[in-house]
Order: C-alpha cells, then structure tokens, then sequence
C-alpha cells in the first residue's frame, strides 16, 4: 500500500520532481530498518513492499539552499534554530525541529490524508506584540492566539518583520510573489511561543524601516503620516501569508508537525489584512486550491479604512470582477463623492464570516454613517458578530509584577494600593498624599482617546482636591497643552511625554481612578487593566467601555457618549467628564470605594471566555476536518522574560 503525495507544501512548490517515501507503521517488535506494515490485530505479518513514488508538480517556486551551505543551515535548524554560541548540554534539551525545507515523512503523510482533529487557525496582522505594537491590535494578536492553542488548536501567527527580532530564525525558505508587476522575494522567520507559531515575512519594504535605526513607526514616518508604499507592502503580506500555511513545514513539539496545509481558517485583522480574502478566491479557489479555508476578517477600528485613489486598482494584481467590492465615495466634505477604492469594504463583502471586538461596538458600526465611518450599509449588509476581548492576564498580574515593590491579589488590594500610591506619587514628584483622589490617563495622544477632552476639562476639575497623572505620546499639540499641567497645577499633575513601561505598570497599580474618555472605543484595553489591578475605571459610554464596566458596581460611566466629530471641543462633553470626576472623587475613601475596587478583582477578565466564543464562531465556518476544542488550563504558559528586544 502506496500513499502518493507531495511531502510537503514547500517540496510541492518548487515544481519539480518531489520523491516521497511511504508512511509505515512500526510494530513494537520490529527494527526501525524494517520496511514493513504489521497488522496487530492479525497473527500472520503482511509485509508491503516500499517503493518512492516520483510525483511532479506545478506551483509557486521555493528556494533554498544547496550544498555544503545547506548542510549547515539544516544542522542549525536541528538544534533548534540555536545560536552556536550555546552550550551543547542546552542543546540536548531545545526541542528539535525539522527544517522548513526538508519535510519528515509524517508530515508527508498528514498533507495526503488529513486526520479530522482541532481547527488550524492562521491570524494574519500587520502587528503582534511585543514584537510590535501601536495599540489594541497588538495586544489581541499576543493573547488571543494563545488562548486558542490551550484549546488544543493548531495556532499561527503572521505579521511583517520590521525588527531583527532575537528570538525568530530564519526559516530558509524563501518564496517570489508578483506585487504591482514587481517579483519579490520573501523570506520566513519563526518562532515557537505560548504554543503559537509567530512566523515574520521579511522583505526590505518591512524591515528597512526598522523602528530600531530610523525611528519610524509601523505605518508612517510620523504619527499621523503614512508611508507611500503601504498598499504595496500589505499587498506583500497577504500573498506571503497565504503561502506560509502551504510551505513552511513547522515542527514545535507539540503534537503538531508539518505544514498547516489547505484546511485552515485565516484571521484577517483590520485593512492592511483586507487583500487576504480577494487574492484566496481570486487565484487559489478558482484554481481548486484551499477549496475549504474559510477567512474570518475583524474589525479593530473601523476608522482606519485603507482609502486610495480608484485608479490604484490596477495595481493589486485582481480581477476586475472585484471593483464594485472596492468601489467607495466619500461623503466627508470638502471630498464629497470623491471616487476611491476602500481595502476594508472589499474584506467586510469577501470574507466568510465578519467579527468585531464587543457586542456594543457592533451595534454602533450599523447605526449611522457617523460611528460606522460610512460603512454602516455594508456592515449591515455583510452582518458582524461582537465578541468582546480578553487581556493578557500573564503579563498584567498584580500578584507576580516586577515592575511593583508590593504585590498583591483581591484579598490584600485594600492595604497594597496605600502603599503603592504613596510610591507613585514619590516616583512622579508629586505630593505624598494618600487622602487624595489619584486620577491616572495611560494611552495615545489623539483625539479618539478623549486627551483633547481631558486637557481641556483639567481646568475645573483640579480646582478640587485632586491629583493626576498623564502618560502618553502622540500629536505634538496635545503633547504640548499636556506638558503645560504641571506649570499651571505644580502639586497637582505630571505629564509624562514619552514611553514607558514599568511606570505605565505603576500608574495601573497606584492611582486610585483610571480615565478612558474615548470618543469612540472598540473594546479597550486600558479599563481591563485597571480593573486587574484593583483600580476603579472612570469611562466614557461607548463601544465596549459598555460592555465591560457597569456603572457603580466596577466603574463610573460619563453617562453619554461624546460627539464623535474630533475637529472641535464640546463644553458638553467637557462638563460631562468633570461631573463624573467629582462624582466619583466623593466615594473615594468610603465603603463603597473598597466593594468596587474588590468587584473589580474578582472578575475574569482573561481571554479564556472569549477564545471559546471565537472557537464557536470559527466552527460556524464548516472548514474540513475541523473539531471543538478540549478545555485546557486557565491560561496559556507565560512566555520568558526574554522574549524580544524590538
């Protein structure tokens, strides 16, 4: 009995001729150089002659190295993918991997009959952290993946690789895709992490912007200003993503080898992602590849679209059967019905299932042109499901924090966060004073966070016994009239203009309030932190700030939800905030204060809960071969310390 098959995606690439040896069963009494079957339920042994099959195949071309280059590549990969530097007696106990370029027989025969397990889910996201991050995308790519590999699922994540990242190796598999007319070439890197494969594409339109040596962000030069090649680089990475599951042949050590193959579910997350599920259907499907992946596309923010002008079509590389799912006008003056192509219009129409990250934020994208950005009809058209997030209940944990002096858990709250704010206000220069009311603002800079907002509404509100704390960076303006608190209220406010985490981990810990007055919040992950930490929330009320505080028992609402329009300031809106500042300031100290920060604790806030409702909906898909998961412990193992340095 003959299997006939590739071997691998990544042999099959190449396009040339594949040998593939047989799968054989070894029977308990049998030598490993004996090529036989033996049938266990039967006395008599039936032996089947072996024979290599030659099989050719067409496909995308895969690269790699030859000779005595190969050879030592591959000893590396062996080892792990460890630096030679590393003692022999580590070496002997890293999990061995087989290289991406040299598939194992079980592999070979796990690509020609699949075994109906667990899904294999592959997210695709132009961040992960900590390799990188600019917000709450980020945060989910690093816990969600997790979360579902602890289910038993086979996980994988593929993000760009804009850093030299320390702990990811180099795969050295290589592939050529057609951007814009242009070939590229393309490399892997991996690593294996809380049971998730985190693969990097690397090409120079990533990596030659590294934040490291240039300073730059992962869109733009500068906040706010976008780099000119961004629809040639996401186009980069939708095409990469899609080979990575059928070339790269991953063997972690956890049950899992060999490539992902066809029977996957890609995640694709917010419009650098969008391009995913066109150029699946566009060259894969109609060609019978990937007959059964499905794409889940979520919405982060629906505020960042990927808008371009119409005739930038043409380099995409589709058919023109997709321009009516492009097809965008503006209705935002002075553009008004200005013909574009919309990157996230085309995801919400192509993909098979569409997700967003809270229920409340669900019901906003379909209520107006205002909260949906002008996409209202076709999310309501394309219908969208609100799961709300989970956090990082490893890396945000008062009880095993290194950036505190006193740790703590829901028992011990009451008498830690005295402590603890005493030291912050030490650390901040600000008077030590445990009786008064520490407001604490963590987040980006920008007219979404509210920090215009909070700017203006400081003028009323410090007035009163008050203290606060505002860490953060982004538009020069906002910086600026931020940077002014601290001349015009000396033993009220400290403004800190610059990143940093084990202060961010302070504030969490130490003030007494954490304010989120977002404009609009898709979930948010500020108020989940603070509430991990035993710090009330003071939110505004929207998007998924209503779904994860309740006014009065976790939290303070504002009580309405601020005019989104971000070009001009509300006196409403600014009264709104102050009012509910003092309102919660006057439960500071009592009874009450010490039930909420307690209630607060006690929730779980971990991305158990959420991975499950996403397994569900991930089902819903029908994709082949796929089955529930096992529940598994809490939470994913906590990663090492050392895990990047970006």
């Amino acid at each position: 009995m003959w299997w006939l098959g590739s071997g691998s995606e990544s042999a099959a690439a190449t396009g040339a001729t594949t040998w593939v040896e047989p799968c054989r069963v070894k029977p308990k009494c049998s030598s490993t150089k004996t090529h036989t079957i033996m049938h266990q339920d039967c006395d008599r042994r039936v032996r089947h002659d072996l024979r290599l099959m030659a099989v050719s195949f067409q496909g995308l071309r895969t690269t790699t190295f030859v000779g005595g280059r190969q050879r030592r590549r591959r000893r590396r990969h062996e080892m792990g993918g460890m630096n030679p530097q590393e003692s022999r007696w580590k070496r002997r106990f890293r999990t061995r991997r087989t290289p991406a370029a040299f598939p194992s027989r079980a592999a070979a025969h796990s690509a020609i009959m699949p075994v109906c397990s667990m899904m294999n889910i592959v997210f695709v996201s132009a961040e992960v952290a900590p390799w990188s991050k600019t917000g709450g995308l980020g945060d989910v790519l690093s816990g969600l993946p997790p979360a579902l590999a602890a289910l038993g699922h086979r996980v994988m994540t593929i993000s760009p690789r804009y850093d030299q990242y320390k702990d990811a190796w180099d795969t050295d598999v290589t592939i050529e895709v057609t951007v814009a007319d242009q070939k590229e070439t393309i490399r892997f890197f991996h690593c294996f992490k809380r049971g998730v494969d985190r693969v990097f594409v690397d090409h120079p339109r990533f990596l030659a912007k590294v934040r490291g040596k240039t300073r730059s962000k992962i869109y733009g030069p500068t906040t706010g200003v976008d780099y000119y090649d961004n629809q040639f680089r996401f186009c980069l990475l939708a095409k990469a993503a899609i080979e990575a599951v059928r070339i790269l042949n991953l063997n972690s050590g956890t049950g899992f080898s060999g490539p992902y193959g066809e029977n996957v579910v890609f995640v694709a997350n917010d419009w650098h992602t969008a391009l995913l599920p066109c150029y699946l259907k566009s060259i894969y499907k109609s060609s019978g590849q990937f007959p059964s992946a499905k794409v889940a596309f979520c919405v982060h923010n629906i505020a960042y679209q990927g808008r371009f002008a119409f005739s930038d079509f043409q380099q995409l590389g589709l058919p023109e059967e997709f321009i009516s799912s492009f097809e965008f006008y503006d209705r935002c003056p002075p553009l008004r019905k200005k013909r574009k192509i919309n990157w996230m219009k085309a995801a919400l129409l192509e993909s098979d299932i569409v997700l967003t990250v809270s229920p409340n934020y669900a019901k906003e994208l379909t209520a107006g042109p205002d909260k949906g950005v002008e996409l209202d009809t076709i999310v309501s058209k394309a219908g969208v499901l609100g799961i709300v997030n989970g956090m990082d209940v490893q890396e945000w944990d008062p009880l095993e924090d290194e950036h505190l002096s006193i740790r703590y858990n829901c028992n011990t709250v009451v008498a830690a966060k005295p402590l603890l704010k005493e030291a912050l206000q030490a650390e901040v220069g600000l008077p030590v004073n445990p009786t008064v009311p520490l407001l604490g603002f963590i987040g980006r800079l920008e007219e979404q966070k509210g920090s215009d907002i909070l700017a203006e509404a400081t003028s009323d509100f410090l007035k009163e016994d008050i203290q606060l704390i505002v860490l953060g960076t982004g538009k020069k303006s906002l910086e600026q009239q931020l940077e002014q608190l601290v001349f015009k209220f000396p033993d009220k406010a400290r403004s800190i203009l610059k990143f940093n985490t084990p202060l961010a981990h302070m504030i969490t810990a130490g003030v007494d309030y954490m304010l989120v007055p977002s404009r609009f919040e898709p979930c948010g992950l500020i108020q989940l932190h603070a509430m991990r930490y035993g710090t009330v929330p003071i939110v505004a009320s929207t998007g998924g700030l209503v779904d994860t505080v309740q006014d009065g028992v976790n939290g303070f609402h504002i009580g309405r939800a601020f005019n989104i329009n971000c070009e001009r300031i509300y006196s409403e809106d600014v009264e709104a905030l102050t009012s509910a500042i003092k309102r919660a300031a006057k439960v500071y100290g009592t009874a009450e204060y010490t039930r909420m920060s307690q209630a607060c604790m006690s929730q779980d806030l971990s991305w158990k809960g959420p991975a499950r409702k996403w397994e569900e909906a991930l089902l819903g898909l029908q994709v082949y071969c796929s089955t529930a998961g096992q529940d598994g412990d809490k939470n994913a193992p906590k990663a090492p310390a050392t895990l990047t340095s970006p």
